[in-house]
């Protein structure tokens, strides 16, 4: 009997592993975005072995609570880019590019696109002031003075604020591009992006800037956004200049309903990921929140190569959903998923084996990470957190969004766990209150959502 279901999960496996070489799997789009996580996981170990041999204890702890407080971007961005790629890629069914890169095809359609775009420019216009002045703000307040440590952080941390609130006025530029199908421009603009940043960084840090290398790496984003929107795909944003010639979208009546779930979420899911540095930081000192930061970072990189390659196919569900071809939907949706958990798994046991040899082998470079059980406990995590997040792109590519309670109210429980347990327990208690919200609420819950929705949505 064991030894039946062994074959028929190693075939499943097979199966898997040789649809990622299918060229519906394996699009150009999905290529970038795997080279941009593939360069970001080689590139970290060379970024932490440049922090741990040029940065004090205390500046590894200042850097990455900067990447955390920096994250607050999330109360006042409100997830809005999901709204955007989702009904863009339900108006771009009926569109295309022309041969000088503009806009061309329904007028219906085309109008609405506009509409949509506007309003989403307006509206980050607006947002990243207020977290250039709020967030800039209260950073000054979060860190302590320069006089009671050796670390001088005033001048890079509002740098990286400003480059940070330009970042975020630039992601409605992409997300309409990605909405519209140009996902693989927009992750080769990625790569890049990631590629020179990393150069950027290690240079700075190198000839001893210290915290400004998180200045370095922001600013070289900033120009690659730039120069996409302004010369790239200039004939393509020059159409939104002009209001849509016929009547536009409904931001009331057609945005706000998924908006404000969305919103809602993003504004709590703070809470759930960007936590736990400023708390090991506040509580246990800016060495522990350095081995947080760093630990954190290798596996949201991990993480994050899963999510990219399901966001490639978040557009190719809109326009399935658009025309009602919902058997095709589930087909893509579920290998999707498949791929992206089998990867995601193999490269979790790998990396915490790495952890658990330079553990017992007492490797110099293992104090600046953080030991084999609260980073088993993340990896977990991170695994049931991709379940989710592919459920909720599945859901919310129907331009609704049934799991709003769900995610406020565990993303809440996160943050709660988060605090009191890593307050009293360090990072091991921070890292099981996250599993167990993850493994005993999210998932079960979440995947109830799913099936519920699926079945009562295309039956009508």
């Amino acid at each position: 009997m064991e030894s039946h279901i062994l074959n028929n999960f190693l075939a499943y496996l097979g199966n898997l592993l040789r649809s990622v070489v299918r060229r519906e799997d394996l699009d150009t789009a999905v290529v970038f975005a795997l080279l941009t996580r593939a360069w970001q996981f080689l590139a970290g170990p060379i970024t932490l072995l440049f922090i741990a041999n040029f940065f004090t204890g205390q500046e590894q702890g200042f850097y990455y609570t900067f990447a955390s407080l920096a994250a607050l971007q999330s109360f006042v961005e409100l997830g809005f880019f999901i709204v955007i790629i989702n009904t863009a890629s339900h108006e771009w069914a009926n569109l295309s590019l022309s041969l000088d890169g503009r806009i061309e095809g329904d007028q219906v359609s085309f109008s609405r696109l506009i509409s949509l775009g506007r309003l989403a420019f307006k509206w980050y216009g607006v947002i990243s002031l207020i977290f250039m002045v709020g967030v800039g703000v209260l950073g000054m307040y979060f860190f302590p003075d320069s006089s009671s440590n050796d670390v001088h952080w005033q001048s890079p941390w509002l740098a990286l604020v400003i480059l940070t609130g330009i970042l975020l006025w630039a992601s409605p530029f992409n997300s309409i591009l990605e909405g519209c199908g140009q996902i693989g421009i927009v992750n080769k603009v990625r790569l890049q992006q990631a590629i020179v940043s990393s150069l950027a960084l290690w240079l700075t840090i190198w000839m001893g800037g210290g915290l400004w290398a998180a200045v370095a790496l922001a600013g070289t984003c900033v120009l690659r956004d730039f120069y996409l929107i302004f010369i790239q795909y200039q004939g393509f944003f020059a159409s939104f200049l002009k209001p849509p010639p016929r009547a536009g979208m409904s931001w009331k009546k057609e945005l706000l309903p998924l908006q404000w779930r969305v919103g809602l979420s993003g504004f709590t899911s703070y809470f759930a990921f960007f936590l736990f540095n400023p708390v090991m930081f506040h509580y246990h000192g800016a060495g522990v929140a350095g081995q947080m930061g760093m630990t954190l970072q290798i596996v949201s990189a991990m993480q994050m190569g899963a999510t990219a390659w399901v966001q490639t196919k978040v557009p190719g569900f809109g326009v399935f959903i658009s025309k009602k071809e919902y058997a095709n939907l589930d087909q893509l949706w579920r290998r999707t998923l498949g791929i992206t958990l089998v990867l995601l798994f193999c490269g979790a046991v790998s990396f915490w084996f790495l952890i658990y040899l330079f553990d017992v082998f007492d490797v110099g470079f293992s104090e600046r990470l953080l030991k084999p059980l609260p980073t088993a406990l993340l990896l977990l995590a991170a695994i049931l957190m991709h379940i989710s997040y592919c459920q909720s792109a599945y859901l919310r590519a129907h331009k609704r969004d049934p799991i709003v309670l769900l995610s406020v109210t565990s993303s809440l429980a996160i943050g709660v766990l988060v605090w009191f347990l890593g307050k009293n327990f360090g990072p091991t208690g921070a890292a099981a209150g996250y599993f167990l919200v993850a493994a005993c609420y999210i998932i079960p819950y979440e995947t109830f959502i799913w099936f519920r929705c699926r079945e009562q949505w295309h039956k009508s």
